[in-house]
């Protein structure tokens, strides 16, 4: 063999031998984990107040620590697609938000900063039954420096976790066809 043949088949090689490693190298799709039949089963919710942490309202949030209680139920009764309950006795699932405003590592006040943690909703899903959590949604709440914007930081996290859990569902709000 000629060395313009072997050069050829040796680059030939080369490139073979790199576009096999690109593609080992592309991560692997993972098929989605199933949705417990609970969730897609449920006609009636109870919706839980988990609270908020101390320091947020009034400020940086305008209202009071049910506020985004409220705004969920809201949400939800809006949509149309559950019936809420007032008794966790009566329901399929337990929604359970909470407004956390994590320590940061060295300011005191919660939302100044980007080495501190901004503060979150967490919507837990309970199946009702067995009350083991089924679910969760996490949404941070960004950082602002007026208080109508934090105010709308506030709802748009809180519209995100209502539109995650509705999506998971398969029963998306009336408004977002």
């Amino acid at each position: 063999m000629n060395r313009i043949g072997l050069g050829f088949r040796l680059a030939a090689s080369a490139a073979l031998l790199a576009a096999v490693a690109a593609i080992a190298q592309q991560p692997v799709p993972t098929p989605a984990g199933p949705v417990p039949p609970a969730i897609l089963a449920a006609k009636k919710i109870f919706v839980s107040n988990a609270g908020a942490d101390s320091g947020l309202f009034p400020s940086p949030f305008s209202g009071n620590p049910d506020r985004g209680y409220s705004q969920l139920y809201a949400g939800l009764k809006a949509s149309g697609q559950y019936e809420l309950v007032a008794d966790p006795a009566e329901a399929d699932l337990v929604l359970e938000l909470q407004l956390t405003a994590p320590n940061g590592p060295s300011k005191g006040s919660k939302v100044n900063g980007a080495s501190d943690p901004v503060p979150m909703l967490r919507l837990v899903v309970y199946d009702r039954k067995t009350h083991y959590i089924l679910w969760a949604f996490t949404e941070s709440i960004e950082i602002a420096f007026l208080q109508k914007t934090h105010d709308r930081n506030f709802d748009d996290a809180l519209t995100a976790i209502l539109v995650d859990f509705e999506s998971l569902t398969g029963k998306p709000p009336a408004g977002l066809h």
